[in-house]
């Protein structure tokens, strides 16, 4: 195992819905970037070497996911996979995180931010979540946000939680 920093991430960036296209021409670099940024602040050791999949569809698949994996009968931004409970020595394949076109378009458009920017966060909170962070509780929660803040800071991406507080 050895802190990531010292590795290397490959993001496999599978894109089932063309839709996301209106990211624009850098949307698989931004999905890399949000994808390995967050295993870079998780400072969670991983293998020399780790993958993992960010899988790019629309509502309907997601919502057979959801249906499927979580027993819950809508669509949702985000929903990740881990391989595993626990990253462990020799785990190459992390899992794969999958976000929802349709959903994430329009929380962007509500929350008045880039599909970009959005993306993003989708994404680093995927991740995070196949390196073993949950928010299963307020501490956990909170935990997880402010570390979500930290990678997304560092991304050039605003604050997601802005305003939460005063909610």
């Amino acid at each position: 195992m050895t802190d990531i920093r010292g590795g290397e991430i490959t993001v496999i960036v599978d894109i089932v819905c063309s839709a996301w296209r209106e990211v624009g021409p850098d949307l698989e670099e931004v999905v890399r970037a949000a994808a390995r940024t967050a295993a870079v602040e998780a400072g969670v050791a991983l293998p020399a070497v780790a993958e993992l999949g960010v899988r790019l569809c629309d509502d309907a698949e997601i919502l057979v996911l959801n249906r499927s994996w979580r027993d819950r009968d809508a669509a949702t931004n985000v929903l990740a996979f881990a391989l595993n409970d626990t990253v462990a020595p020799g785990d190459l394949m992390l899992g794969d995180v999958v976000v929802a076109y349709e959903t994430c378009a329009a929380e962007a458009k509500a929350q008045q931010k880039t599909l970009s920017d959005h993306l993003s966060h989708m994404v680093v909170h995927g991740t995070l979540h196949l390196l073993g962070f949950d928010h299963q509780d307020d501490d956990q929660a909170e935990a997880m946000e402010d570390l979500e803040r930290t990678v997304l800071t560092r991304l050039g991406v605003a604050d997601p939680y802005l305003g939460d507080e005063a909610a």
